[in-house]
């Protein structure tokens, strides 16, 4: 048993041994893919199908050309990684050495890809767009927006995740979510943009809060498309 504290202490102490525990486990991943696959155990998720930390799996470009129309093949559909204690405790060449150079491993099998939860990325994208499948890139209510649009530009899908406390405060305050709306969409202005709302706890059984969020985030996606 290796606490998350002692795995970070072991990136620096015990770089060899995290290495290797890394290589079994992607190594594990890798055959449970591969096994799922060749079973036939796989389905579609270009549609109405939620993908891993937010967002739908719309897109007309998956699943590949040449799919016959039955035995779906991990390169038919999306993938997703996160790392998410790797926050910005761990450096961007860390992060790097010990996350994406074995996700990507995973990711690539597939057609498309999602990258990143609640960890900022803003500084880490340099290392992220090492990914070769990447398509949607997480950024948490923790980023710095504008650094975060401007590494993201138009490359990738930009997902921006508003910070979820702003329907489950005490008093509901929908020019304040305007507001904090308005700030995000005017950034990004630039990007391709989705935005999910998640990781809700409470909205103080007044559930009219969501759907008063979701006017205003509809609202202002049209005035900035």
């Amino acid at each position: 048993w290796r606490s998350i504290e002692q795995m970070f202490m072991d990136l620096v102490e015990r770089p060899a041994w995290v290495h290797t525990a890394l290589e079994r486990i992607t190594a594990g991943w890798l055959s449970n893919l591969e096994q799922l696959e060749a079973l036939g155990a796989l389905s579609l998720g270009n549609g109405n199908t939620r993908l891993g930390s937010g967002g739908y799996g719309w897109t007309d470009e998956l699943p590949q050309p040449d799919f016959e129309g039955e035995h779906v093949r991990l390169k038919d559909l999306w993938a997703r990684a996160a790392t998410q204690i790797f926050t910005d405790g761990v450096s961007p060449a860390m992060h790097d050495e010990f996350a994406i150079q074995y996700e990507k491993r995973l990711l690539e099998r597939f057609g498309l890809s999602c990258y990143g939860c609640c960890e900022p990325l803003h500084n880490k994208m340099h290392v992220v767009r090492k990914i070769g499948t990447l398509r949607r890139v997480s950024m948490s209510p923790w980023v710095d927006l504008e650094k975060a649009a401007a590494e993201v530009g138009r490359d990738y899908i930009y997902t921006h995740k508003p910070n979820p406390t702003i329907v489950s405060m005490e008093g509901w305050d929908p020019e304040l979510a305007r507001a904090e709306l308005r700030d995000a969409f005017e950034k990004t202005r630039d990007n391709v943009v989705e935005v999910n709302l998640q990781d809700l706890h409470t909205v103080r059984r007044e559930p009219h809060r969501l759907a008063e969020w979701t006017r205003i985030a509809v609202e202002l996606a049209e005035e900035y498309a």
